[in-house]
């Protein structure tokens, strides 16, 4: 199982980025998948997260009405737009799969397979 991010970097407060997670070794449409995101000397927390067929879809409050969680099946990819973008939301960004195939969380145990990162930097 390999999951691979990208698509951070810096920008400016108010921008957009938008991130990837292309996904292999396993049944993609099987799984929910989840965005997290880590900034040192704190805990990973949860961002939002998708059902396989990407028809619910759940996100943590701070980013609600601004983060946009999204897959492509076909692809085997998630996605993560980030919209109106914070100093705040400065941190590394993980996607994962989760432990329990189409049921999601909000809780790292929920999910087995993690990516390696993809550092995004909000500031002027």
């Amino acid at each position: 199982v390999q999951l691979v991010e990208s698509g951070g970097g810096l920008v400016r407060p108010g921008g957009f980025l938008r991130l990837s997670c292309v996904t292999s070794g396993f049944r993609f449409d099987d799984y929910a998948m989840g965005w997290f995101r880590q900034t040192p000397g704190k805990e990973r927390e949860f961002v939002a997260a998708t059902t396989r067929s990407g028809g619910n879809t759940y996100y943590a409050d701070s980013v609600k009405g601004r983060f946009t969680i999204s897959r492509d099946n076909a692809k085997n990819t998630v996605y993560l737009q980030m919209n109106s973008l914070k100093p705040e939301n400065t941190a590394v960004y993980y996607c994962a799969r989760s432990r329990n195939m189409d049921i999601f969380g909000n809780r790292k145990d929920d999910y087995d397979y993690w990516g390696q990162g993809t550092k995004v930097t909000v500031s002027s």
